[in-house]
């Protein structure tokens, strides 16, 4: 299965990625599960987030990161500093 991936973005790729177009979700520090049906790119604007995978791996991230999670991902989120996020679905 696909992993969750975390880089650290060029202005370039966030640019000819039009991530300021995309909508903004927040959260406040909290736990849950979630599950994706299709492929979803983050960019973190503010927080600290770690995302545990059904099979154990745990995945941090935080403001600047830009995440990938794939397609057919269980895991459960631990919002560790309230979040605030651009995001788009494939």
């Amino acid at each position: 299965m696909p992993k969750i991936t975390v880089e650290k973005p060029s202005a370039e790729k966030l640019k000819s990625l039009g991530v300021t177009s995309w909508p903004i979700w927040t959260k406040e520090v909290s736990e849950f599960p979630w599950s994706y049906s299709s492929q979803e790119i983050a960019y973190i604007l503010e927080g600290e987030v770690t995302v545990i995978e059904k099979g154990g791996e745990s995945v941090s991230f935080g403001a600047g990161d830009l995440v990938t999670f794939p397609t057919g991902l269980s895991c459960t989120w631990q919002v560790k500093k309230a979040l605030r996020k651009h995001y788009h679905f494939d």
